[in-house]
């Protein structure tokens, strides 16, 4: 429609645009990330704002880079955060203490923060953008307040132009930040944990966040020139934004310009009406669709003019913005659609710590997380349960990841007596908002989610707030769908609650699918939480059983991937549901990685102080859970996985069964050459349709081979695990098995690599746990290690820890320097390792 009505207009504006963009910029819009040079303190200013001032002596403090959480470094302790309650989530009705919750690291109480910048002379307009704050911060300019939030994952906006200097001599910055007792369910981290970002801009400006660019249809157009084409589009769009500063009787005009794949630049010109706001409907030919598969982002320039004698005249602001042209719809008839095309969401759910890292958001942490999960064949993130960070979002639009962005854990209703419920009745709608601004020119948000799980969708009240949630967001963005996690679904439907939402969300109770399906009008239903099958990497318990709730002495969760909680599943049981009924749109798997906090069922168990729900572990080594997903999920690629070890000293003659993991129908396995069955998977069987199991395999040392064979009966490739013998060198590589990625030198860049224990015939020593050190010297350092298990006490920050089944992780960070980086990992009785790493501009 819109590429009928608007064509004829937009080609006589395009021309005017076009003249008017080599006129030259008035100001300039300057941002600067504030990274480097913060001071920080544990503490301070419990009854007073001393350290907000301008002379106050912070030398003894401590010099930190930001993003920074204050609390990663330990130690951990049983008594932080101990909370005697009931879990209503897991069903529990009786209070009991619970150590490890919200990771038991020292995130509770007071933080300050400060540090200098400066602006230019007589800068019209200064603000402050961050990312997230946790938690309650409020910011101090020269001594004086700007401004605060309440939300610790809510990014916003601190106008700091009354108080910046205007001479160019140097302003303070102070930020105080406080963290209360059972303010959340998990480990939120502490600190400036996401960038602090200084914007300079004119006086009259385009506002912040106020630039939308909205694809409203798609038509094939053609092919791009290239060795492998990709589909071409048309597409209708229809860009917003708005100016800030307005004076009066001065007219203004907002310019969109975007180069397409066939080098032509076309520009749209939009006049501000009075309020400032512009807004223009057009076509943009030949382009690519974004999508997970091929996420192709576009420079989108949007410059801001004065208008005189009905042209644009004088060049104000300007900004550069990357987009993407996709479209999204869920329909009864589709289902959830992208591009037009009908797919099923193979997400996960994310909580936005980064094991070693803690809550310090760092990009190449995002990028291996993201690259990791993509090799599964994951094509979706939950953010799970709150707002994402800008640094997220830039890395799955360019990486190619749908999202569901979440916003809230709880409403009015506490689920935790400190939490967001204290702020939710004064801040939510502000929150939303900042949510949905920040985050709508991201092509990979698909969805959005305003609650999760939340105790009042048992109830009209309930169904009241959502529908005003969900109307604020329509608000913001009518382009996208919205849900919420439900758990408590036959309440929901009885209150009219899950009525309401654009999408209903499940989470767990597959059971029940099917009535919330036929007792709603939506005609689909997703899987907003699936699963939370448990496991520890490399521990198998035995006799093997399909558990739910089971917890053992040592703190540690069976591997065979048959152990779920009292109110969860196994992978098999949404499969069942995504595969085989079209109005079940897609799951996201509770949780990609595990996560500090939460340690279902260890939740009355010290040491344990981590999740055992992940794909990947806390140090995003892959469990074998991981390779039961490939198998499922990614197609293009051949997975052939075997477990468990073969490395069970004293188990001799004893039932051992194995299973493989694989995209292959059928299998052989041998045990020490000798067939022990040639299977196939079964439909007929719950837990045969997606695995090969060998149930009754009795173990002896030496060594266990499957033969997979295709859909025709030719043999497609083979895997071998042998017994290993004693731990005698160690191995250092990239995630997977891949090559040590290489550093950029810019003081952020980080790259991972995983330490290996193996014999002295290179296999893997399963039951290896060596106390290993590292040293790096050159042009990166230390940042950080991890094992994976969920029950060490051992600090992240200090570049020594045990192995946890013959492996751990350590992360290496570029200092700035360019040249080589060199890491050498010992441990006693073992042969060493030593890694060069390039780090270059």
């Amino acid at each position: 429609m819109y590429m009928t009505i608007y064509h004829n207009i937009l080609k006589g504006l395009m021309l005017v645009g076009m003249a008017a963009a080599t006129l030259s910029v008035n100001a300039q819009r300057k941002e600067t990330i504030l990274r480097d040079g913060w001071k920080f303190s544990r503490g301070e200013g419990l009854d007073t704002t001393a350290p907000a001032q301008v002379g106050y002596n912070d030398k003894k403090w401590q010099t930190v880079q930001v993003p920074h959480d204050w609390a990663i470094s330990g130690p951990f302790d049983k008594e932080i955060d101990k909370q005697t309650v009931a879990i209503v989530q897991n069903g529990e009705k009786e209070a009991s203490e619970k150590t490890g919750r919200s990771g038991s690291l020292p995130w509770i109480g007071e933080g300050w923060y400060r540090t200098t910048f400066t602006v230019a002379k007589d800068c019209p307009r200064a603000l402050l953008n961050f990312d997230g704050a946790m938690s309650e911060p409020v910011v101090y300019v020269n001594g004086q307040k700007a401004g605060e939030w309440k939300y610790g994952y809510s990014s916003f906006n601190v106008d700091i132009t009354p108080f910046v200097n205007k001479d160019g001599s140097p302003n303070t910055l102070a930020v105080h930040l406080q963290n209360v007792e059972e303010s959340s369910r998990w480990y939120p981290g502490a600190g400036l944990y996401r960038p602090v970002t200084l914007i300079q801009t004119p006086k009259v400006a385009i506002e912040q966040w106020s630039i939308e660019a909205n694809t409203l249809s798609l038509v094939q157009s053609g092919f791009a020139p290239s060795v492998r084409p990709n589909q071409l589009y048309g597409c209708a769009m229809e860009f917003k934004a708005q100016v800030t500063g307005m004076q009066p009787k001065a007219r203004y005009a907002f310019e969109f310009s975007i180069k397409n794949d066939m080098g032509k630049q076309q520009t749209f010109l939009a006049k501000a009406d009075e309020n400032g706001i512009a807004q223009i409907f057009g076509n943009i030919e030949n382009v690519t669709s974004w999508s997970p598969e091929n996420p192709k982002l576009y420079n989108l320039q949007v410059t801001l003019y004065t208008i005189r004698d009905g042209a644009p005249d004088r060049i104000l602001d300007k900004q550069v913005k990357k987009i993407g042209f996709r479209t999204v719809k869920c329909s009864a008839e589709g289902g959830f659609q992208l591009n037009g095309k009908t797919r099923k969401f193979k997400g996960v759910c994310l909580h936005h710590d980064l094991g070693m890292l803690g809550a310090a958001i760092n990009k190449s942490a995002l990028i291996r997380q993201v690259e990791l999960l993509k090799s599964m064949g994951c094509d979706a993130i939950r953010t799970a349960h709150n707002c994402p960070s800008q640094m997220q979002m830039e890395v799955y639009d360019s990486l190619g990841m749908m999202v569901m962005a979440e916003s809230f854990d709880m409403w009015i209703y506490p689920k935790c007596k400190n939490g967001y419920a204290r702020f939710f009745k004064e801040w939510s709608d502000r929150d939303i908002e900042n949510l949905v601004r920040a985050n709508r020119l991201h092509p990979s948000v698909v969805m959005w989610s305003v609650g999760n799980e939340i105790p009042e969708q048992w109830s009209a009240e309930g169904a009241k707030i959502l529908r005003h949630l969900q109307d604020l967001v329509h608000k913001f963005d009518t382009t996208r769908p919205i849900t919420n996690g439900m758990d408590r679904i036959e309440a929901a439907i009885k209150s009219g609650f899950a009525d309401v939402a654009d999408v209903p969300g499940m989470n767990y109770r597959t059971h029940l699918y099917k009535k919330a399906y036929e007792s709603l009008g939506q005609g689909y239903v997703l899987g907003s939480e699936t699963a939370s099958t448990i496991s520890s990497r490399g521990v198998y318990k035995f006799p093997l059983t399909e558990q739910k709730g089971i917890a053992y002495d040592d703190g540690q969760c069976s591997s065979y991937d048959l152990t779920a909680c009292s109110w969860s599943n196994l992978p098999e049981d949404d499969w069942f549901l995504q595969d085989d009924e079209s109005w079940v749109i897609g799951e996201f798997v509770w949780t990609g990685f595990d996560y500090l906090g939460e340690p279902t069922p260890y939740d009355e168990y010290w040491p344990s102080r981590s999740s055992y729900f992940g794909i990947f572990d806390l140090a995003g080594l892959p469990k074998d859970r991981y390779y039961l997903y490939r198998s499922h999920w990614n197609k293009q690629d051949k997975t052939i996985h075997l477990l468990p070890h073969w490395t069970f000293p004293g188990r001799e003659g004893e039932i051992t069964p194995v299973f493989c993991y694989t995209n292959y129908p059928t299998a052989e396995l041998f045990v020490n050459g000798k067939s022990q069955g040639k299977i196939t998977k079964n439909p007929a069987e719950r837990l045969d349709r997606y695995r090969l199991r060998w149930n009754n395999v009795k173990y002896e040392p030496g060594e266990i081979k499957v033969v997979v064979y295709d859909e025709q009966g030719k043999q497609a490739g083979t895997q071998t695990v042998k017994t290993a013998g004693a731990a005698s060198q160690i191995q250092l590589t990239g995630d997977l098995g891949a090559d040590i990625k290489p550093l950029k030198a810019n003081g952020d860049d980080m790259t991972f690599i995983t330490v290996n224990i193996l014999d002295k015939d290179g296999n893997l020593v399963p039951d290896a746990d060596q106390q290993l050190n590292v040293s790096v010297t050159g042009a990166a350092n230390f940042k950080g290690i991890c094992n994976g298990d969920a029950t060490s006490t051992e600090v992240f920050t200090k570049p020594t820890m045990k192995a946890f089944h013959g492996q751990l992780v350590i992360g290496i960070q570029s200092n700035g320097k360019q040249g080589t980086a060199t890491v050498k990992v010992t441990a006693k009785g073992l042969t060493s390792a030593t890694a060069t790493i390039q780090c270059e501009m």
